[in-house]
């Protein structure tokens, strides 16, 4: 969900945040190749979040999801088969954070 895009790239950068760097030059952030892997990936997540704005995808969840939704949809989000490639180890209760976070 592109709402929560911004959400998991601030949750995976710890651990992929020099990842960031392709995605961030390729949107065109300027002066990325001067940052460290932490600025860059700060970069590249505030120009996901312009963008995210500029096509009017919602800043958070407020009014789309109610609070008892989370669980289940931790849940499910926890036994997605795409789960195991994320670049950081999860549990239900992180992604249940996760959603809460943006109520």
């Amino acid at each position: 969900c592109a709402i929560l895009l911004p959400v998991g790239l601030e949750y995976n950068k710890t651990v992929a945040g020099e990842r960031y760097r392709a995605v961030g030059k390729a949107m065109g952030v300027k002066g990325i190749d001067e940052m460290n892997d932490a600025e860059a990936a700060d970069a590249t997540i505030a120009a996901v979040k312009q963008l995210s704005a500029d096509v009017g995808i919602p800043a958070n969840l407020q009014g789309i999801l109610k609070e008892e939704d989370i669980h289940f949809l931790a849940e499910s989000a926890f036994a997605d088969a795409c789960r195991p490639g994320n670049p950081r180890d999860t549990s239900v209760e992180e992604i249940e954070a996760l959603y809460k976070s943006q109520l």
